[in-house]
């Protein structure tokens, strides 16, 4: 079958289970319901010639932008959390607040998207503040690898401060 296909044949026999799969875990059937049709829009890119077991599929999927939503959610709410606690003159106009908000959004997909290690060698020199030497140290690396996963990271800080400013 091809691939179009099957997406059509997985979306007409698991989306009802799907959906109410998600309002089981969401609580709300509108957010479930947006959330299977974004889950379908990931299916449109995937391989799913060896596609065996679709539910189970289907809940990976399911789970990673739950994850996602909870994550930005929680940044979401730090970052409006620090805002009411400035002073008013301070305080970022609704759209400054929307464009931070959205370079949030887009730094921490940039994180998510690093190896588990680079993205933890950056997180402990870059926020926590340590020597490479600590960071080594922390995650059992030598120093070398701290300076490449370093590297690695700070070219994707890079490649994602352009894209942002096009």
């Amino acid at each position: 079958m091809h691939t179009k296909e099957v997406v059509v044949s997985l979306y007409r026999e698991h989306c009802g289970w799907l959906k109410g799969w998600l309002q089981q875990r969401l609580g709300c059937s509108s957010d479930a319901a947006d959330l299977a049709h974004d889950i379908f829009v990931k299916v449109l890119n995937r391989n799913l010639d060896d596609l065996r077991e679709p539910r189970a599929f289907l809940r990976t999927i399911a789970h990673g932008l739950m994850v996602d939503k909870v994550r930005r959610k929680e940044l979401e709410r730090a970052y409006l959390t620090t805002l009411q606690q400035m002073p008013e003159a301070l305080g970022a106009s609704p759209e400054l607040t929307c464009s931070i908000l959205e370079t949030l959004y887009a730094l921490d997909r940039m994180l998510t998207s690093l190896p588990v290690k680079v993205r933890q060698a950056f997180l402990l020199c870059q926020v926590d503040g340590l020597k490479y030497a600590q960071a080594a140290e922390r995650l059992g690396v030598t120093v070398s690898s701290i300076k490449k996963y370093m590297h690695t990271a700070l070219l994707r800080c890079l490649e994602l401060e352009l894209e942002l400013e096009a």
